[in-house]
């Protein structure tokens, strides 16, 4: 069994659509806690399944870093096979993603390498881009650089917002996730291959 822990900073969607399916017996991973940058809304899923959640709030600290030290105290206490980063609107410091690497994945709103960086939809919609995506990837020391796990395109239709073309990324985004964290859990996806 995969013991995962998931970091957020809002609503938690992915975070939801994840915790449905590892209530599965049969899907091979769990999450063993969720984390967040902030008093996310989001932290209430964890609660709905039971699952143990704590906050690192990112302005209690005087630099990245010092949030950094505090957060990978927090995931260490709960040994997680994979950390994914499921909204985390915040760069992980260098030292944590050195120690947690390479066993942590981030979902993102566009396909990647296209339009990376917070703002993703928003940007494939002012680029005037015929279509953008989701993408889960592996996390390394960039901005949305690292290697893509799984990607899909999701067409922009005539008058799209960026609500309207993030709300049908969003589907897309959780089953990636979904499928992404099963295939690590049972061996297709090796997160240690070069």
């Amino acid at each position: 069994m995969l013991n995962v822990a998931v970091l957020i900073s809002g609503t938690g969607s992915n975070l939801r659509a994840l915790l449905e399916a590892a209530s599965d017996p049969t899907y091979p991973a769990r999450v063993v806690s969720v984390g967040a940058d902030r008093d996310a809304p989001g932290l209430a899923h964890a609660a709905d399944f039971g699952v143990a959640s704590f906050a690192v709030p990112f302005r209690a600290y005087d630099s990245r870093e010092q949030w950094g030290e505090e957060l990978a105290g927090q995931l260490r206490a709960w040994q997680p096979d994979l950390i994914v980063l499921s909204g985390l609107m915040r760069l992980l410091p260098a030292a944590v993603v050195a120690e947690f690497a390479p066993r942590i994945v981030n979902t993102h709103p566009a396909y990647l390498p296209e339009f990376p960086g917070a703002h993703g939809v928003r940007d494939a919609l002012a680029a005037g881009a015929a279509q953008t995506g989701a993408s889960v990837i592996q996390v390394d020391e960039g901005v949305d650089t690292g290697p893509i796990l799984a990607q899909e395109r999701v067409p922009i239709e005539p008058g799209d917002t960026e609500e309207t073309l993030h709300a049908r990324i969003k589907p897309v985004e959780r089953r990636l996730l979904i499928d992404v964290v099963r295939r690590i859990a049972v061996g297709d996806i090796d997160l240690d291959a070069p």
